[in-house]
C-alpha cells in the first residue's frame, strides 16, 4: 500500500504541473472562465526537470519496495534524507537524463576523492557530448527552421525531406550529447550513469531502435510499466496492447501536447505490427536486407521526429503535403550541402565500428580533432531539445 501510494503521489504531482493546461484545453475550459484560482493554478510555472525527478522517486519507491536498495545499518534519518534528496535532484542528468534507477545509484553514494576519479572517461564524454551539441546539433538548428510553416510552403520536396533527414541529425546529437556531458560531469563526481545511446540510427527493427535510443527511458518504461502491465506473457494480444499503451504514455510524458501521444502511439503500433509479422528481431545475415531493414527504420522514425518539430497537426499535414507535391521547384544545393556536411560525422559514428577507435591514441587524436571544431566551429548557441520535456 505505502508503495502504490508512493507512486501515485509522483504521478500526481507530474500530472498537476505538466499536464493542467492539457486537461483544461480538452475540456474546452478558457483561462477567463475558471475563476481567480483556477488561472492561479494554470498559470503556475513548470518545474525545472520536473519529468525526471519524478521518474526518480518513481524508482526510488519501487525498487525499495522491492528491496533492491541497500539499507544502511545503522538507520540514521538524517543520512537517509540526505542520500534520498541526492538521487533525486543529482544535477548533472535532472533536466533531460539519463534516467538513473535507485538500485544503480543509491550504492554509489559515499565519499569520492579525486584520485579515484576516471578523467579519461570525464574527457573523452565531455568532449563529444560538446561537440555533438554545439558543433552538430546548434548548426543544424540553423537550417531546420526552415522545417516551420508557412516557410516549408516554398521549399522543394528535396529540400523538405533532408531538412527532415537533418532534424533527425540534430535531434540525436542535442540529446546525445547533453548525455554524454551528463556522463562525464558525473564522473568529474564520481558517479557512473549509465549509456544512453548506442548508435540508434542502425537499428534493424523498431525494437531495436528503443533498445539503443533514450536506453534509460526504454529501460524504465519496460521495467516499471510494460512488464507490471503483463509484459508478453499473456497472449499476443494482450501484449500488442501492452506495447500501444506503454508507447503512448511515453510520447504523452514527452509533452502536454496529444502530438507527443500520437508519436508515441506511431512507435507503439510500430512495435505491435512489427511483432506480429516475426521482424521484431531479424535473423536473416543478407547485407542489402539488412540495409534495406536499418534504411525503412529510419524513414520511420524520421517521419516520427516530425511531430516533435511542429507539434501542431495541421503543420505536420502541410509538410507532409509539400514534401509530397512540391517537386516541380528547384532545391537549393548550399542547403542540401550544408545539412549533409553536418550529418556526416553522426552518420560516420553510426556505421564505422566502434573498434576503428579502440586504442587511447587513436581516440585521443580523435577527440583533438573534435575539441578544434567545438572552439572553430560552433553553431549559435540554442537551448537542448529535451529541456522542455
Amino acid at each position: 500500500m505505502a508503495a502504490t501510494l508512493g507512486v501515485v503521489a509522483n504521478l500526481s504531482i507530474l500530472a498537476f504541473f505538466k499536464y493542467n493546461h492539457l486537461v483544461a484545453a480538452s475540456l474546452g475550459a478558457q483561462v477567463g472562465q475558471i475563476g481567480s484560482l483556477g488561472q492561479a493554478l494554470l498559470l503556475l510555472p513548470l518545474p525545472v526537470g520536473i519529468s525526471f525527478y519524478t521518474f526518480h522517486g518513481i524508482s526510488l519507491v519501487v525498487d525499495a519496495w522491492r528491496g533492491k536498495v541497500p539499507k544502511a545499518e545503522p538507520f540514521r534519518p538524517a543520512r537517509h534524507y540526505r542520500n534520498t534528496l541526492l538521487y533525486i535532484i543529482f544535477f548533472p542528468q535532472l533536466v533531460a537524463g539519463p534516467i538513473v534507477k535507485a538500485a544503480d545509484f543509491m550504492p554509489q553514494i559515499g565519499w569520492k576523492k579525486l584520485d579515484d576519479v576516471d578523467w579519461r572517461t570525464v574527457f573523452h564524454h565531455t568532449v563529444v557530448g560538446y561537440f555533438l551539441k554545439v558543433v552538430i546539433a546548434d548548426n543544424l538548428a540553423q537550417q531546420t527552421t526552415f522545417i516551420a510553416c508557412p516557410a516549408c510552403q516554398n521549399l522543394s520536396s528535396i529540400d523538405l525531406a533532408t531538412l527532415l533527414v537533418g532534424y533527425s541529425v540534430q535531434i540525436f546529437a542535442d540529446f546525445c550529447g547533453y548525455s554524454s556531458i551528463a556522463i562525464g560531469i558525473a564522473a568529474l563526481l564520481g558517479y557512473r550513469l549509465p549509456i544512453n545511446f548506442n548508435r540508434p540510427y542502425i537499428a534493424s527493427s523498431i525494437a531495436d531502435f528503443w533498445r539503443r535510443w533514450h536506453i534509460s527511458l526504454s529501460s524504465f518504461l519496460r521495467e516499471y510499466l510494460y512488464i507490471p502491465l503483463g509484459g508478453n506473457r499473456r497472449g499476443p494480444v494482450r501484449t500488442y496492447a501492452n506495447l500501444i499503451v506503454v508507447m503512448g504514455l511515453g510520447g504523452l510524458w514527452h509533452g502536454a501536447e496529444w502530438s507527443y501521444a500520437v508519436w508515441g502511439l506511431w512507435h507503439g503500433v510500430g512495435l505491435a505490427v512489427e511483432r506480429a509479422c516475426g521482424g521484431s528481431e531479424p535473423t536473416s545475415r543478407s547485407f542489402l536486407l539488412r540495409a534495406f531493414r536499418i534504411a525503412g527504420v529510419f524513414v520511420f522514425v524520421t517521419l516520427g521526429w516530425l511531430l516533435f518539430k511542429l507539434p501542431d497537426f495541421s503543420d505536420a499535414l502541410q509538410y507532409l503535403s509539400a514534401m509530397a507535391t512540391n517537386t516541380h521547384i528547384r532545391p537549393s544545393l548550399l542547403r542540401c550541402l550544408v545539412i549533409a556536411a553536418y550529418a556526416l560525422p553522426v552518420f560516420a559514428y553510426h556505421l564505422l565500428p566502434s573498434q576503428r577507435f579502440g586504442t587511447v591514441q587513436r581516440q585521443m587524436a580523435v577527440e583533438g580533432l573534435l575539441l578544434g571544431a567545438i572552439i572553430l566551429n560552433s553553431g549559435s548557441s540554442n537551448a537542448f531539445i529535451y529541456f522542455q520535456f
